[in-house]
């Protein structure tokens, strides 16, 4: 088979990690030489652009590219990942927030602010990725560090639950945002959904399901390299406009 360098725009379906999702792919259009651009969690589905071939060297550009989010969370638990991977911790809330108080909090999220990513992630220590750290249990100290957030835009709030868009900077993890946010209004913070809507350019609608790979010529999802190059060029990063 004819090796296609160039991106293919998938849309990674929730129970798998972007390694394995990028696996499968591998198999089905035989190409080794691959790698993503921006990990998604088990937990999350959405755009994760894969790399192939000679578009591998364009990995580190795509990441910088903002990312849109659609996140859903509850504020009256917590977990140890900040996500529903892990078992809900019932949290006391002595005041139920309004909505013009939830509106407030995560509007105060907008612009370039230091986070704390969380223990349960793969930032490595020591070149030890943080949560095999914790799964030894270890209680791993991460830096904070700058990241932004260009818009947010509240969709529903129904205590306890929260629906929520985002368009964020590389580096920004919403499980802490969530976390965050829960702080400022006294409640707690768990994500309970989260699906990538875009990243840069690659957006969802235009984003192939993983079982229907297999049902296609790689030609067919592949976009060659030089197409990449004339997209990343026509359109240079840029803030996504605001949900509407």
């Amino acid at each position: 088979m004819t090796v296609i360098d160039g991106i293919i725009n998938l849309n990674k379906p929730t129970g798998l990690t972007s390694a394995k999702a990028l696996y499968k792919v591998r198999s089905l259009c035989g190409i080794r030489k691959s790698g993503h651009a921006g990990t998604l969690d088990p937990g999350a589905d959405g755009v994760l652009v894969l790399c192939m071939g000679k578009a591998t060297k364009l990995v580190e550009s795509i990441m910088d590219h903002p990312k849109v989010y659609r996140a859903g969370a509850r504020l009256d638990v917590t977990s140890e990942s900040y996500d529903s991977d892990r078992p809900h911790i019932p949290v006391n809330v002595p005041a139920t927030p309004d909505r013009q108080q939830v509106l407030d909090s995560l509007k105060s999220f907008e612009g370039t602010f230091e986070q704390v990513p969380p223990a349960i992630s793969a930032i490595k220590i020591g070149g030890v990725p943080s949560y095999k750290l914790v799964r030894h249990n270890q209680t791993p100290t991460l830096k904070a560090r700058p990241v932004t957030v260009y818009w947010t835009h509240l969709i529903n709030y129904d205590w306890p639950n929260i629906e929520f868009e985002m368009a964020c900077g590389r580096g920004t993890y919403v499980r802490s945002l969530i976390r965050d946010l829960g702080e400022r209004l006294a409640t707690g913070g768990c994500l309970t959904s989260l699906t990538r809507k875009a990243v840069g350019p690659f957006q969802l609608q235009s984003a192939w399901a993983l079982e229907m790979l297999a049902q296609h010529d790689p030609h067919d999802y592949i976009i060659a390299l030089e197409e990449i190059r004339e997209i990343l060029n026509r359109r240079p990063i840029a803030i996504p406009e605001r949900y509407t």
